[in-house]
């Protein structure tokens, strides 16, 4: 997962001046950073992105030009500038996790406002060459250092659980399927746990599947009569994926032959691939472990020629 690093958080009053950097910010959802002029949920360009490297590149033509000026974050008007990213290779479209917020980009550069104090301070502006705008998807704070990272497959993960919605149980097979995606190169957006309702879990994977890549449940497999999992996703999905329930049940059996028992389903829902698993840990890493090799081929079929996800 290509990622960098955030080295400066930038915002200003007004519009067209250089912003002044503040140790952190609110990313607001469907709006910006919280307290800058550029931040508004009637626009596309709700945040700008700018990278050390080309401030750099354009301190050198400065030099070059005999110019002593100093360049700094925030001399282009950039919310956040970043460093070890290539900002301006990204397509409009990728997916940016900033800090624990989501964002999407969504224009490269900008027409430069000539003359405008930018261009004054800076004796040029590299913003509509190199500089990125995105719309922020999810809220969160952000501050120095935090990673702004490319997903190129966003997730979900639903524990479900009658106990551990009261409080009774400790869910350590949900945190075990986020670490084990993060660790692959999955964004895990969204986690929850909840109890063995069907319509509640129905409602969370349509909620979910427009929001995500990948659904991952756990729990609910089994044949105790709460065990509603597989029925709950059968009248989600629009296609199943029987391979992908068989080969996690093969390689279970493999450990031990009670994982026949296990009922879990997979399939799809739109563009979004649902996959349930068993509710113990073990049984979790060995099934996820099974075919999280062939999750990010099976989302790039479901998106369709054009996508490359990798994981």
């Amino acid at each position: 997962m290509p990622e960098g690093k955030i080295v400066s958080i930038n915002v200003s009053p007004k519009k067209g001046t250089r912003k002044i950097p503040v140790p952190e910010a609110l990313l607001r959802e469907n709006f910006g950073i919280e307290g800058d002029a550029h931040a508004s949920s009637s626009w596309h360009r709700q945040v700008s992105l700018l990278a050390m490297e080309s401030i750099g590149k354009a301190q050198c033509s400065l030099a070059k030009k005999g110019a002593e000026r100093a360049l700094a974050p925030g001399d282009f008007a950039e919310n956040i500038t970043t460093e070890g990213l290539a900002l301006a290779e990204l397509p409009v479209g990728t997916k940016l996790l900033i800090g624990q917020s989501l964002a999407e980009v969504t224009q490269i550069g900008k027409r430069c406002h000539e003359k405008c104090e930018i261009y004054k301070l800076a004796g040029d502006c590299i913003m509509p060459k190199e500089g990125i705008f995105v719309k922020v998807l999810s809220e969160g704070m952000i501050k120095i250092g935090d990673p702004v990272a490319v997903l190129q497959i966003t997730a979900a993960v639903i524990t479900l659980s009658d106990k551990g919605s009261k409080g009774e149980r400790a869910d350590e097979s949900g945190p075990l399927i986020s670490k084990l995606l993060a660790g692959a190169g999955a964004g895990v957006l969204h986690y929850e746990m909840i109890p063995d309702d069907m319509e509640l879990i129905k409602e969370r994977l349509i909620r979910y599947s427009s929001m995500v890549d990948l659904i991952i449940t756990t729990g609910g497999t089994g044949l105790s009569a709460r065990d509603i999992t597989p029925e709950a996703t059968a009248a989600v999905v629009e296609r199943q994926l029987p391979g992908l329930a068989e080969a996690i049940r093969a390689h279970g059996m493999q450990k031990t032959k009670r994982a026949m028992l296990s009922r879990g389903i997979a399939g799809t829902r739109g563009v979004c691939l649902i996959i349930n698993l068993p509710g113990s840990p073990k049984a979790v890493r060995e099934g996820l472990e099974s075919v999280i090799d062939v999750i990010p081929h099976a989302i790039s079929k479901i998106k369709g020629p054009g996508e490359d996800c990798a994981i």
